[in-house]
């Protein structure tokens, strides 16, 4: 029998903040964590705006000198982690270590810590290049170290699927337990990708917004004056565990996950398919998994990226999804306030699905002044809206194609 799979903990690091009551009722509020980047660093870059932590720091958390083994983004995911462990409430001395997994997500890796190696390589020779560079940059050490902080002996990998690493990641937790495999795993995705390589990169494919003398309104998702996403950094990861065991110990159960669906487009390393069809069938593949009917999804936290032919694409796809439903569908983007945490996104957006199910608040999608006519659903513009919601669907869809979507509920025992 197939195991029953519940979120235990969430912690998080976003451009709003790193305190998660305080990033939510700033999201609910439509707030935009987005600000202009250095001119003295960026001001020849065609986009200069992005999603920043500022509020980042891993005091705390680790010492100074263990802080700088790691890159920003294993640091991201590891404090994150530190928050929803301790909300579980999860005591890994009375566990067996070994059905505890740490799977996380992450798109790109250290970036920073490749550029930092580079200069040094180019400025000193290869006797300076530090010995912790390959650590740092593997896209695989936000797990490992999440697994060393709390001497873990379950799988533990990274995943990478571009933007909807975090939900692949998220996927695999789940299925592990389901499968009796894991009692609990620490599971969601993190990015810090905001360097000079990051934004150049986007910057020379023409994919992020240049409305660089107003941050605030630059994400505006199925708007039709946007021009492109806002690249972010952050962490989301959540507290996976088994039904039993989390009752066992009379844990406080945030939610369930309901299931999920997973496709891939195989069309275009970066473009989605304009029909959608394929993200429509990693939508039809969640309500198959959650045994629910298109009528009983009560939200959908879009993928809504802000960029053209991804924002189409969407709306096309939900459409196929959900048929003559789609209309009535309550959906929004918490990227118009956050920005575009690439791998880190599905984490993130799965903690703001839950909290909208815990206060029946669907959040905003600030900006959408303009709706685009062909993005014709309902995506709660401007401002958030009470509702009582028992059932989301979250989105995440990632160059080359992947398309990943999770569904979670209400717990009802």
């Amino acid at each position: 029998m197939t195991k029953r799979v519940v979120i235990t903990g969430m912690g998080l690091v976003s451009p709003l903040g790193v305190k998660l009551e305080e990033v939510w009722s700033r999201l609910c509020r439509g707030e935009s964590g987005i600000t202009q980047l250095p001119i003295e660093r960026y001001g020849s870059y065609r986009s200069r705006i992005a999603g920043l932590c500022t509020d980042f720091t891993t005091d705390g958390y680790l010492l100074p000198k263990e802080a700088k083994k790691i890159d920003r983004f294993t640091q991201f995911a590891l404090t994150a982690a530190v928050d929803a462990v301790g909300m579980s409430g999860l005591d890994f001395d009375t566990m067996d270590r070994s059905r505890v997994g740490v799977i996380i997500g992450c798109g790109v890796g250290g970036l920073g810590e490749i550029e930092r190696q580079q200069d040094r390589l180019r400025a000193s020779g290869p006797g300076r290049v530090s010995p912790f560079t390959i650590p740092k940059i593997m896209l695989n050490a936000a797990a490992a170290y999440v697994s060393m902080f709390y001497n873990l002996h379950g799988p533990s990998f990274g995943v990478a699927t571009a933007c909807a690493s975090a939900n692949n990641a998220m996927i695999e937790a789940c299925r592990q337990i389901q499968l009796g495999e894991l009692d609990a795993a620490i599971t969601g995705g993190t990015e810090a990708a905001v360097t000079d390589l990051g934004m150049s990169g986007f910057c020379a494919m023409r994919a992020l917004s240049e409305r660089n003398d107003a941050p605030e309104a630059a994400s505006r998702p199925f708007d039709h004056d946007r021009d492109g996403f806002v690249i972010a950094e952050g962490s989301g990861v959540l507290l996976f565990e088994e039904l039993e065991h989390a009752k066992q110990r009379d844990a406080s159960i945030l939610g369930e996950v309901l299931g999920y669906g997973v496709s891939t487009d195989g069309n275009h390393i970066t473009q989605p398919d304009e029909a959608g069809t394929q993200a429509a069938v990693a939508m039809q593949n969640t309500l198959k998994t959650s045994r629910l009917l298109p009528e009983q999804i009560d939200y959908i936290n879009t993928h809504g990226t802000s960029t053209h032919l991804g924002d189409l694409a969407e709306t096309a796809a939900i459409k196929l999804a959900f048929g003559e439903y789609a209309s009535k569908l309550t959906l929004s983007s918490t990227k118009s306030e956050t920005g575009h945490l690439l791998g880190g996104s599905g984490g993130l957006e799965l903690i703001f699905s839950l909290l909208a199910i815990r206060d029946g608040i669907v959040p905003p999608t600030i900006n959408l002044e303009n709706p685009d006519e062909n993005c014709d659903l309902d995506f709660t513009p401007l401002t958030a809206r009470e509702k009582k919601i028992d059932r989301v669907i979250s989105n995440s869809f990632g160059f080359g194609g992947h398309n990943a979507c999770v569904a979670v509920g209400r717990f009802c025992d």
